[in-house]
């Protein structure tokens, strides 16, 4: 296993058992015996199988078709290359999630995401088995991987996904600084450059008309700068009143983890 894998493996269970202490990782309010199931396949899943595939498949696609792009970006500045990766890994993710609360066939792929009833650190890989085999950015980090930049890849994905991981826990890092009145513009700026507790929590809320919810909007992952350019955004400081999807049936444990081979009947509309 790399060692940019253990970095945020070790990051993720630092966030869980941060919440085994504060709020019971394993013991959600309004949790169903599914959840624990498609959390736990879905994460093993990603990181045993689809990850590595795509790592080794997008080496071989080029190997055949671009082999002289092999190590190309070796020695490239880190700077360049920080920026690469923000574009070509961040942007495109923020689009692709982007596009999963747009179209409903994609929807479906992601809406084992949402169906959770609670925040955790448990929902960071939770999704659809086939949705990040679909994802773009995986793909491009693939070739960056080909093209010589492993190093600057392992780095940026450490502080990536310790964005990610802290911004779906329940144990919100940003409260308490939100109470500090001297770190106020600090925390305006950081609010509008990265993901925060506050900021994508709002994401995953349950009901539109709760103020502390933007289902449609607040889709970036590391960068929440990407919301702000593009208009997706909304700040409030505060954090919804419940977490799941509202107005929509039922989701069966095959439909969240394989569909379409579990369809629903009819597909899912992210416009409800």
């Amino acid at each position: 296993m790399p060692n940019s894998s253990i970095a945020v493996l070790a990051v993720f269970f630092g966030f869980a058992l941060l919440e085994l202490w504060r709020t019971d990782l394993f013991r959600k309010g309004e949790q169903t015996r599914d959840d624990g199931i498609v959390e736990a396949v879905s994460m093993i899943m990603l990181m045993a199988v689809t990850q590595p595939t795509i790592i080794l498949t997008s080496a071989y696609l080029l190997g055949q078709f671009a082999p002289q792009l092999e190590g190309a970006l070796a020695n490239i500045n880190i700077f360049a290359g920080i920026a690469l990766l923000l574009i070509g890994d961040d942007m495109t993710q923020y689009w692709w999630h982007r596009a999963s609360h747009t179209f409903p066939w994609l929807y479906n792929l992601h809406r084992a995401h949402h169906n959770a009833r609670y925040m955790s650190v448990r929902l960071v890989y939770r999704n659809n088995i086939i949705y990040y085999a679909l994802m773009p950015g995986l793909w491009i980090g693939g070739a960056f991987l080909y093209m010589g930049m492993g190093w600057i890849y392992a780095g940026y994905l450490i502080v990536k996904m310790t964005v990610i991981i802290g911004a779906h826990s329940d144990v919100a890092w940003d409260k308490p600084l939100y109470k500090i009145k001297a770190l106020s513009p600090i925390m305006w700026v950081v609010e509008r450059t990265i993901s925060t507790p506050s900021t994508h929590h709002a994401h995953h809320g349950r009901h539109a008309d709760d103020p502390g919810t933007n289902y449609k909007g607040n889709y970036g992952n590391l960068l929440f700068f990407w919301d702000v350019l593009f208009g997706t955004a909304k700040i409030t400081r505060t954090y919804p009143k419940s977490y799941g999807v509202e107005n929509l049936p039922k989701a069966t444990l095959g439909q969240q983890l394989a569909w379409p081979l579990f369809p629903q009947g009819t597909e899912m509309d992210p416009a409800q």
